[in-house]
């Protein structure tokens, strides 16, 4: 088994990395707010046995698909983001964030009768202490469905489409059909990070991103192994048709099966995890990203363990940055 990170060095991931700018890519699929409360902590609560956190400052940043937009546009993208917001304060807030970053939200449809999706953590001493989730997950309405279908397939010359899936009632199968439909048509790529859900609809994609709990679940193997690995590898590959499949393997890094037979092992490069919220995100916007640059899928896959391996080494949502990622490659 080959190791990735023999397929990119600095010189071909500079090349990559610059030509990447201007590409368009489309991201569908269930967009949030992840707001953040910083503070310290000193003291439990003489309440409860939990830590008091004294706030010390309040962020609020793109999360869910609308973070894998947002680490396309900081790679220099031209990204597009499908799905769907509440008429409210987290929407409006929603939509001024992206209006900053330049991320085009005209497929941004907005429902009156369900809330803009927030996840906001708790961070102590730099520590994700707690979260809360603020949620409806009920399918998407059809005149919501119609609308994204509408707006994607009136943008020009797309590199690729990212189909984000949180379970959170945008990505329906009717909406994977469309797609993968509209895509086969133009000969646009799809890849996507996939719940279980729907898991065995995506057929015929580009690159299938599942992790390891969820491919074990939706194959009813315990996956324990290297043996079990490219077994679960090759049924994937088998029952969705696909021409790649990405599994990741949290700590274990990632193991990238070709439809041609070839497969990879990515250890991780993780070294000072402080929080792995949006790694996937990033892993998928990069692998995309680098894909429209040229990139053969090996180059394109470590780059990508590269990228989430940086951003798992700050604490909250970072989008990853070219030069970051250039420099991490050449060491």
């Amino acid at each position: 088994m080959e190791i990735l990170s023999d397929f990119i060095n600095k010189t071909r991931a500079t090349e990559i990395i610059n030509n990447m700018k201007g590409k368009k890519i489309v991201v569908i699929g269930d967009v949030m707010l992840d707001i953040y409360y910083w503070g310290n902590v000193s003291r439990i609560s003489p309440e409860a046995p939990v830590p008091v956190i004294d706030v010390e400052n309040i962020s609020a940043h793109l999360g869910g698909a609308a973070n894998v937009a947002s680490n396309l546009k900081s790679l220099g993208i031209k990204s597009y983001l499908c799905g769907v917001i509440g008429n409210d304060n987290d929407g409006a807030t929603f939509s001024d964030l992206t209006n900053k970053m330049n991320i085009d939200i005209l497929a941004i449809y907005k429902d009156k009768n369900r809330p803009t999706t927030v996840k906001t953590r708790v961070m102590g001493n730099n520590q994700h202490i707690a979260r809360i989730d603020r949620e409806k997950r009920n399918p998407l309405i059809k005149e919501g469905y119609e609308y994204l279908i509408e707006n994607i397939e009136n943008i020009d010359n797309l590199e690729g489409i990212i189909i984000e899936d949180y379970n959170k009632g945008v990505i329906t199968l009717e909406l994977i059909k469309e797609v993968i439909r509209f895509a086969k048509n133009n000969n646009i790529p799809v890849y996507v990070d996939p719940k279980f859900d729907n898991f065995f609809e995506y057929q015929g994609v580009t690159l299938f991103k599942p992790n390891l709990k969820e491919a074990s679940a939706a194959l009813g193997m315990n996956i324990s192994s290297n043996e079990d690995l490219i077994k679960a590898g090759n049924l994937l590959l088998d029952k969705l048709q696909a021409e790649n499949i990405l599994l990741t393997l949290g700590a274990g890094g990632m193991i990238l099966f070709e439809k041609n037979g070839n497969f990879c092992r990515i250890p991780t490069i993780a070294r000072n995890v402080s929080d792995v919220s949006g790694a996937g995100d990033t892993a998928i916007a990069t692998l995309s990203a680098a894909v429209a640059a040229g990139a053969t899928m090996p180059e394109a896959a470590a780059l990508a363990n590269f990228a989430s391996g940086i951003v798992c080494g700050y604490p909250g949502i970072v989008s990853i940055e070219p030069e970051e990622l250039i420099k991490i490659v050449s060491k």
